[in-house]
C-alpha cells in the first residue's frame, strides 16, 4: 500500500517513501499552504529519519524556502519554535508505529495542518515543479524553548519527587530529563535503547507493564514518565508502576488549567462530561478533528486524545506562571500537571478520585484495511451481526453511535468501540468501563474475539 494521510500526516512503509514521493508531497505543501518566513525540519530516532529528513530539506529549499534543520527533537518543540517564528514546519516520524514504517507530519504557522490542507496537498501530487532554490539551510537548537514553556509554569513544582523516566528510544529523552531535573525532581534513567522501540500509549504491551511495575519497586520511585517516538503522546505511571490512562491525564490536565470547555475524541472515556465543563465536545478521532472543534468553541478551551496528548488552545496559568497556548499535541504538559496537582498525595490517589469510567485499548496488527473495511460495514448493518459479537462478551448492545467507527454502549454501562486506524493496516478496539480491571478484562475478552473473526476471515 503505498504512503497515505491519516489522522497524522502522512505514513508508509520505509520502502515506499522514497526521495521522489517524499519531494513531491513536500512541494505540494510548499505550493498550497501557507509557509511564512520559512520551513522548520526534525526527525526523531527511528534509524530511516536522517535520509527522509534530508530530502524534505532539499525539497524545502527547492521550493525557494528558507530550511531551518532543527535535529531530533520532539514534535511539540519543533511546532513551537516553528509557530513563534511564523514558519511553517515538517517533522519526520512514525510515532508509535514500527521501525519499517515512518511518516511526515505538516505545519502550517497556525498550526497543523486542517482536512481541507490535506486535500490540497494531494491534489497538487504530481506536477512539474520548478526549482526556485532557497537559500542555504540554518541550524537552530529548538530544546531551549520547548523547556522555557514548562520551565516558568512549573517552576521546582516537583521538588521532592524521585521519578523514573522511561526513555527508550524517545526523541525528547535528554531534553526529558534535564527539563525534570530544572524543576527539581531527582530523575532515574530506566530502559534507554540505541534500537527503536514503537511505544503506542494506547497499547501497552503486558512485558512493558510489568517491567514499569518492577521498575516503580525497585527504585521506590513516585512515578514513572515516558512519551511515544516523537514526544507528543505521553507514558506515565503512579508510584506502584501502574499506567495511567491518557484520556484520565487529559481531564486532569485541563481542570487544573482552569479550562472551561474541551475537545475530546469518542474514544476517550465518558469521566470527563461529569469533570464540571461549561461544554465537552467529542469528535472524531485524530487531533485535526480535535483542533477543529476546538477553534469551533474557542474561550478557554483544551483538547486532549485518548492517547493522552494534550492541546492548550488559550495561555493558562501554571502554580508558577504562565503556560501559553500550543495548539499542537503535547506530551509533557499533562504529566507536569498531574503531578504538581497531587501536593504530596501519592498519584494514584489522584487518579483514583476521578469519575469512575476506565479505558482499556489495544489493536490487531497486518490486517488489511480492506478487510477490516469489509467487516466493520457488515457490523454497521446487522445489528444480529453485532448482537452476537457483544453477546461473546456477555453484553447486550444499547445504543450506537457512528461518529468514527463502531461505538456501542451496552445495557451495563461498558463500551465496546471498534475502530480500524487511520495511520496503519490495524484494527483497534477500545473498551470503557467502571473499574480498571474491567476494563482490561473486556479488552481482553474482546481481543480474542476479533482474532477468531480475522482468522476466519
Amino acid at each position: 500500500m503505498p504512503p497515505q494521510f491519516g489522522t497524522s500526516g502522512l505514513r508508509g512503509r520505509v520502502t515506499d517513501l522514497t526521495p521522489a514521493c517524499v519531494t513531491d508531497h513536500v512541494r505540494a505543501f510548499a505550493a498550497t499552504c501557507k509557509t511564512g518566513s520559512g520551513l522548520f525540519v526534525a526527525r526523531d530516532l527511528r534509524g530511516s529519519s536522517p535520509a527522509i529528513a534530508s530530502v524534505v530539506m532539499q525539497a524545502g529549499q527547492a521550493a525557494g524556502l528558507a530550511v531551518t534543520d532543527c535535529g531530533a527533537v520532539p514534535t511539540p518543540a519543533l511546532a513551537l519554535a516553528a509557530m513563534q517564528a511564523g514558519a511553517a514546519a515538517v517533522m519526520v516520524t512514525g510515532s508509535h508505529i514500527p521501525a519499517d514504517r515512518n511518516g511526515l507530519k505538516f505545519y502550517t504557522p497556525t498550526g497543523e495542518i486542517t482536512k481541507q490542507d490535506e486535500t490540497a496537498i494531494l491534489a497538487a501530487l504530481g506536477r512539474d515543479w520548478p526549482d526556485l532554490a532557497g537559500p542555504p539551510t540554518q541550524s537552530a537548537d529548538v530544546g531551549p524553548v520547548y523547556q522555557s514553556r514548562y520551565v516558568q509554569g512549573y517552576d521546582k513544582a516537583l521538588a521532592g519527587l524521585r521519578l523514573g523516566l522511561y526513555a527508550h528510544s524517545a526523541v525528547g529523552r535528554d531534553l526529558m530529563g534535564d527539563l525534570l531535573k530544572a524543576l527539581g525532581a531527582e530523575v532515574v534513567m530506566l530502559g534507554r535503547s540505541d534500537t527503536f522501540i514503537p511505544v503506542d500509549t494506547e497499547a501497552v504491551d503486558p512485558a512493558t507493564k510489568a517491567q514499569l511495575a518492577d521498575w516503580a519497586r525497585a527504585h521506590g520511585l513516585d512515578a514513572i514518565l515516558s512519551t511515544d517516538g516523537d514526544g507528543d503522546r505521553p507514558l506515565m505511571t503512579d508510584e506502584n508502576g501502574q499506567l495511567i490512562a491518557g484520556d484520565v491525564m487529559g481531564q486532569i490536565t485541563a481542570q487544573c488549567l482552569s479550562a472551561r470547555c474541551v475537545v475530546t475524541p469518542v474514544s476517550s472515556n465518558t469521566g470527563v462530561l461529569a469533570g464540571g465543563f461549561t461544554q465537552v465536545l467529542r469528535t472524531k478521532i485524530g487531533s485535526p478533528h480535535v483542533i477543529a472543534g476546538m477553534h469551533a468553541l474557542g474561550g478557554q478551551v483544551a483538547g486532549f486524545e485518548a492517547n493522552g496528548g494534550f492541546l492548550l488552545g488559550f495561555d493558562a496559568e501554571g502554580p508558577a506562571g504562565p503556560v501559553p497556548a500550543l495548539m499542537t499535541r503535547d506530551a509533557m504538559l499533562p504529566m507536569l500537571a498531574l503531578l504538581a496537582a497531587c501536593g504530596g498525595r501519592p498519584v494514584s490517589a489522584l487518579v483514583a478520585a476521578q469519575p469512575a469510567r476506565f479505558t482499556a485499548a489495544d489493536r490487531l496488527q497486518d490486517v488489511p484495511t480492506l478487510l477490516s473495511g469489509r467487516w466493520m460495514a457488515s457490523m454497521r448493518d446487522d445489528a444480529g451481526l453485532r448482537a452476537a459479537f457483544v453477546a461473546n462478551l456477555g453484553l447486550k448492545e444499547r445504543t450506537l453511535d457512528l461518529t468514527d467507527g463502531l461505538r456501542i454502549t451496552c445495557v451495563d454501562g461498558r463500551v465496546i468501540h471498534l475502530r480500524p486506524s487511520g495511520n496503519a493496516p490495524e484494527l483497534r478496539l477500545y473498551v470503557e468501563a467502571e473499574s480498571p480491571g474491567l476494563a482490561q478484562s473486556t479488552l481482553m475478552a474482546g481481543m480474542d474475539a476479533l482474532r477468531q473473526i480475522i482468522v476466519r476471515a
